[in-house]
């Protein structure tokens, strides 16, 4: 039994198009065991928010939540809220999310939202509070404050009612020794050729917890409208990611046009936002690519640019793509193509030298094992882990070999129920 539960461990997670994942009606899959916790109206009865543990919650169409913080001086603080509505609601351009943090006197330290924009569609939508050790406001230890709130723009077309969340706090340590206080003004900003190898197929993820990872490559998958993928690229200090997103031809009738039909976002590793391209859509391929990133380095937090700034640490990158329900009703259900080439230039560096560690641990590293099959490079520890359990080596390898392969039919349907238009 102990040896099964070790397996079962190992395993990958199935992704939103192998088993809906969400439990939420909406499609989105919440972080295993995320924790359970409930909103105050009020800083007095403010729950206690734990960096390094995720959380789910519930947002009213009205009124803020508040959750509480306990910081030391030195410790710069990021508070990422994914907003889930439900599938069928229906929602303008302005309508998202905001969330600040404030200090006990009520000070703001940080202010964020995000909004569905012109793609109409329910999807999640993530928005991140920040306390930032480094800024003349907000520096000094104690209690700070949460406060998350619907963005209504007054639309009479959006439809009332809760949305789900899920919080994922986390903390960033000071240097161990002083470092340049200014972003780099130089970087090469050149877009490069794009990547023509031949495309590999990889379903994605349905959250942040269960991003599929893509290293650098030709990425195929399909998806389906009101559909939301999420993909996670290792980078590391002194790398530059470039992506750029395909939507194929539907393969039939190309009357009729959707704006902003098929959106490409990029997170960073604390999901905060970096850049996102949208792509219109009139039934035939369409290309689009985010604009050029300056290299990782701690330094960028420095930069007037809000891109730039956001590229402050190595880790997950996430590439989220979501498909507007729209697109539907004007071209079918699909599933449709969606190409992704995802480059990722530079030389590593070792990047800072904090003077402890982040919370949770190695969330700004760099790991080839997140939320993917099995690699070669991982299977030695993957046996080491079973053979721990009380499995024999041999044994161990029948039962990868078999998990293996029901893994890969479980794809191999999927892929022939749901073979994207060309």
């Amino acid at each position: 039994m102990t040896a099964a539960l070790a397996l079962t461990a190992l395993l990958p997670p199935l992704s939103a198009e192998a088993d809906g994942g969400s439990g939420s009606g909406s499609g989105y899959a919440f972080a295993p065991g995320a924790r359970t916790v409930t909103g105050a109206a009020s800083t007095t009865d403010a729950v206690p928010l734990e960096p390094g543990t995720t959380y789910r919650s519930t947002l009213p169409d009205k009124g803020e939540l508040y959750f509480r913080l306990e910081l030391t001086a030195g410790t710069t603080a990021y508070v990422p809220v994914t907003a889930v509505p439900p599938s069928s609601a229906t929602v303008s351009a302005s309508d998202g999310i905001e969330v600040s943090i404030e200090d006990a006197n009520g000070s703001a330290c940080d202010y964020d939202s995000a909004r569905f924009g012109a793609g109409l569609s329910p999807r999640p939508v993530t928005a991140v509070g920040r306390r930032d050790a480094g800024k003349a406001l907000c520096r000094d230890a104690g209690t700070y404050y949460v406060v998350v709130e619907r963005a209504v723009s007054g639309s009479r077309t959006t439809t009332p009612g809760s949305w789900d969340l899920e919080i994922a706090p986390v903390t960033e340590p000071a240097l161990a020794r002083t470092a340049a206080t200014t972003a780099p003004e130089t970087w090469n900003s050149a877009s490069p050729e794009p990547l023509t190898s031949d495309p590999r197929r990889r379903t994605g993820g349905a959250g942040f917890s269960t991003a599929r990872t893509l290293d650098q490559g030709v990425w195929q998958t399909g998806i389906t409208p009101g559909q939301t993928l999420y993909y996670a690229v290792p980078v590391d200090w002194g790398q530059q990611l470039h992506a750029t997103v395909d939507l194929g031809s539907t393969g039939g009738d190309t009357h009729g046009y959707v704006s902003a039909a098929l959106n490409l976002s990029l997170y960073n590793p604390v999901r905060g936002y970096v850049d996102d391209v949208s792509l219109g859509y009139d039934g035939t391929q369409k290309s689009s690519s985010l604009d050029p990133l300056p290299p990782v380095a701690y330094a960028n937090r420095y930069a007037v640019s809000g891109t730039a700034n956001a590229v402050r640490f190595a880790g997950a990158y996430y590439l989220v793509v979501h498909l507007t329900g729209q697109t539907a009703g004007t071209f079918g259900k699909g599933p449709y193509g969606v190409t992704l080439r995802v480059r990722v230039d530079g030389t590593p560096n070792s990047g800072p030298g904090y003077a402890g560690s982040p919370v949770p641990k190695g969330v700004f590293g760099v790991s080839r094992d997140r939320g993917g099959l099995l690699t070669p490079a991982d299977d030695d520890t993957a046996l080491r882990a079973l053979a721990a359990g009380g499995i024999g080596t041999g044994t161990a390898l029948l039962l990868v070999l078999g998990l293996w392969t029901l893994i890969a039919r479980r794809a191999q349907s999927r892929t022939s129920a749901q073979k994207p238009t060309a």
